[in-house]
């Protein structure tokens, strides 16, 4: 049953619907004892105001026009200057498609960085209430969130990676098992056979192994594919990693960070020629390579559109049960393997 409106509410009052709409914005205008009567009849019946809807009159009547421009505030809580390069080109691609996409919805989304500002959780609650700013758009972050300090009743957020608890909200990010079993897929097609798979462990652990998970799973299923124990580094090391290809001879190797390339050829790789590379996420490296598109602009549009959904059905707050959207990565050819098999 949907929620009662202002003129039902002045209907049952005896009341105009301009003196129940000013009545409850607590305005001066209305009579005192007026103003409480339908503030206490509203509650009863639970009338929620909403905020797009008071932001587009409050538009309209500054603008005099039905032009309507909500703000979107995109939160980097880690800010550029502190995460690396490879990152820093997959934030601006969320931040890109998150804020293209919000103004084709008649939105403009703004980038307010929290992490090298020093910016309180209070600060910017009042900050964000003062703008009428209602949608949250959370860039990915390094380490643990935690944006408890807000007053989410005025709020609606989006997390754009896989899990943030302090609050839980609703997550929209890579399909990364998924994506991790059509590159291993495409990988056998090409006649690889001894895949070997390297990781970072701060990485591994964000998504909850999920890469590392569909990698064994698969080759549980698959006994006719040999699997070899995947490299989980805790810092990028050269030596750690050429001490690794020699004695697991992987002939194709699957990893987030280009470089390792130079470390293949140390050992006497010629790739494509000997041995395979697939990147698997393309979008943070400059070095051109074959493998995984997770298509971040596409994941900033995908929260944008699910802001602004929860603001239209005024759905803030922090969600009772928090979902995760996922989307697929994309395959990328390139010149780190062959497009024909071996």
């Amino acid at each position: 049953m949907s929620a009662p409106s202002i003129r039902e509410i002045a209907r049952s009052l005896g009341l105009s619907h301009t003196t129940v709409s000013e009545a409850l914005r607590d305005s001066p205008r209305v009579n005192p004892a007026t103003r409480k009567r339908v503030q206490k009849a509203a509650k009863a019946v639970g009338y929620r105001p909403n905020p797009l809807a008071g932001a587009l009159m409050s538009e309209m009547r500054r603008a005099r026009s039905g032009t309507f421009r909500g703000v979107l505030a995109i939160l980097d809580l880690d800010g550029p200057e502190n995460r690396p390069a490879s990152s820093n080109r997959y934030h601006r691609e969320l931040a890109r498609g998150a804020a293209a996409r919000a103004a084709e919805l008649g939105f403009k989304a703004e980038t307010i960085v929290t992490g090298t500002q020093g910016i309180s959780d209070t600060r910017l609650d009042a900050i964000l209430q003062a703008r009428g700013i209602r949608g949250l758009l959370l860039l990915p972050i390094a380490g643990k969130a935690d944006l408890t300090g807000l007053d989410w009743s005025h709020f609606a957020g989006i997390y754009t990676d896989y899990l943030i608890e302090r609050p839980g909200l609703h997550s929209v990010c890579p399909d990364h098992y998924r994506s991790m079993v059509y590159a291993v897929q495409r990988l056998h097609a090409l006649g690889y056979h001894r895949l070997g798979l390297v990781l970072h462990s701060k990485n591994d652990a964000r998504l909850l192994y999920r890469w590392e998970a569909a990698f064994h799973t698969y080759h549980e299923h698959h006994a006719r594919k040999e699997a070899l124990p995947p490299l989980i580094v805790e810092d990028w090391n050269r030596e750690e990693f050429i001490r690794w290809f020699k004695a697991k001879k992987p002939d194709a190797v699957l990893c987030q960070r280009a470089e390792v390339m130079e470390w293949m050829v140390e050992c006497g790789a010629r790739i494509p020629e000997t041995h395979g590379f697939c990147c698997l996420n393309v979008t943070s490296n400059t070095i051109p390579c074959a493998g995984l598109d997770l298509q971040p602009g596409l994941l900033g549009a995908r929260g944008v559109e699910l802001l602004i959904a929860a603001l239209h059905r005024n759905d803030c707050d922090v969600p009772e049960h928090p979902s995760t959207t996922t989307i697929p990565a994309l395959w990328v050819d390139g010149p780190t393997l062959p497009k024909t098999p071996i």
